[in-house]
């Protein structure tokens, strides 16, 4: 009996012949048999070029991931200068971005191992059924016709390993240890500590505990209030717009897109400066005499909470209102009309046409819009700066998100095991808040029904 593409190592043994079984310890054993010199060559080429790498490096970088070295860096005396001269120690950060390198590529090796044993068994079913096996160059053809998708994804796929894949998992095993101010390699080792960062961050260190709530209180309020608060007034923007009678629609919807044209981080630095306690708007309130002091925008809780909600209005409005106007100009007018002929309200019309309409598209937008708030590192980091700073927190401040606070205390405080435990709980909020969302939107139970 044939396999096919799909079938397990454990059936493809079982069902091998000589050469498909022989592909298990030198691969490429059955495409050499059969005439297909080039492919089993390449396969042969692979398990040499992995084997020999495991053999010079690879065992000694997986080794020095378990342990993250052993010799300290310091100081012996040498009687040659007469002097104490320094010792280079090992580096635990190097070492772990090797044993991940190590781990990334036995992985990439696997799989060319498993295409290797699928080739044998595909090989062995062309000769059974009579057939000459392909050769090379219809490989290669197939490579640029009928499978030039994988030819194609191949290379993204190799930058991806490298430029993201790697950079993720060292930050994620980064929270495992205790990578801080006080462990800086190459001058001290920092090691394994397993779940120790997560336990202090959530409920064994009181201080700790104590600023990741408050803040991700805050960032989850900040998170509601600004997709919500810009997701409504993009849509009343829209419908203000596209209603008919107004004028020089293309004019409006222009000047909006200008808040998107210039770049965020100088719109957020010019709000900065207007709303500083010096800044323009304080000063004309109080030449005008409307104030008598100047209003805290930035240095008091409640008004620094509410002016970065406020400001993101500016930035996050033309968004909305630009998908909201595309909604609006396909819904088709029939339903509108036949609305109006049975007695249908404005009201009526919105709430029971337009609005499920706007909501059935914009459903995936808001929830990528609430995920993106909780990220949302330019508003709170270039407006406030987390500020006003708090006594009981942690290298955090008043208005600090989680992600702000996470930069914080790398950047500023070295503390990168706290950081990057920072880093992992929120990618574990945004992912459940994500999938538990929008599994209950009808964009995801009625995806055919739209039309």
């Amino acid at each position: 009996m044939l396999i096919n593409s799909g079938t397990s190592p454990v059936k493809i043994f079982k069902q091998g012949n000589f050469h498909t079984r022989l592909s298990f310890v030198i691969m490429g054993s059955a495409n050499l048999f059969n005439k297909q010199i080039t492919k089993g060559l390449l396969f042969l080429l692979s398990q040499i070029i992995y084997t020999v790498f495991m053999l010079t490096a690879g065992v000694r970088w997986i080794a020095g991931l378990i342990t993250l070295g052993t010799k300290e860096q310091g100081s012996v005396y040498d009687p040659e200068v007469g002097f104490n001269v320094t010792v280079a120690g090992d580096n635990s950060m190097l070492f772990m971005i090797y044993g991940v390198m190590a781990i990334i590529i036995t992985a990439v090796f696997l799989i060319i191992y498993y295409a290797n044993l699928k080739s044998a068994y595909a090989v062995q079913s062309v000769v059974l059924k009579g057939k000459n096996p392909p050769s090379f160059k219809q490989d290669l053809k197939s490579l640029l016709d009928e499978r030039f998708h994988f030819t194609m994804m191949s290379v993204p796929i190799l930058g991806i390993l490298a430029f993201t894949v790697l950079p993720l998992i060292f930050m994620i095993l980064i929270a495992f240890t205790n990578y801080d101010r006080a462990h800086q390699p190459p001058g001290n080792l920092f090691d394994w500590v397993g779940l120790t960062n997560f336990k202090a961050m959530l409920w064994q260190n009181d201080l700790l505990a104590g600023t990741f709530f408050p803040v991700l209180m805050w960032t989850l309020f900040w998170a509601v209030a600004a997709t919500v608060s810009c997701y409504l007034l993009g849509i009343i923007v829209a419908l203000l717009i596209n209603k008919k009678g107004i004028r020089f629609k293309p004019m409006w919807r222009t000047i909006l897109v200008l808040t998107i044209a210039i770049p965020q981080f100088i719109s957020l630095l010019i709000m900065r400066n207007m709303l500083n306690q010096f800044g323009p708007i304080n000063t004309l309130l109080q030449n005008a005499g409307i104030i008598d002091e100047a209003i805290p925008f930035l240095t008091d809780v409640n008004w620094a909470r509410a002016t970065v909600i406020l400001v993101n209005l500016w930035i996050g409005i033309p968004y909305t209102m630009l998908m909201t106007s595309g909604i609006l100009m396909n819904i088709p007018q029939d339903l509108y009309e036949a609305a109006r002929i049975d007695g249908a309200g404005p009201f009526k019309v919105f709430t029971k046409i337009t609005m499920p309409q706007i909501w059935f598209v914009t459903a995936p937008f808001l929830i990528t819009q609430f995920i993106g708030n909780i990220n949302n590192f330019n508003i709170i980091y270039l407006l406030t700066g987390g500020e006003p700073f708090a006594t009981d927190y942690y290298v955090a401040g008043k208005t600090d998100l989680l992600v702000t606070w996470l930069y914080k205390l790398t950047a500023d405080e070295k503390d990168y095991n706290l950081a990057s435990t920072i880093g992992i709980l929120v990618f574990i909020i945004s992912i459940v808040i994500s999938l538990l969302a929008y599994r209950h939107t009808a964009s995801y139970k009625k995806e055919d029904q739209y039309s």
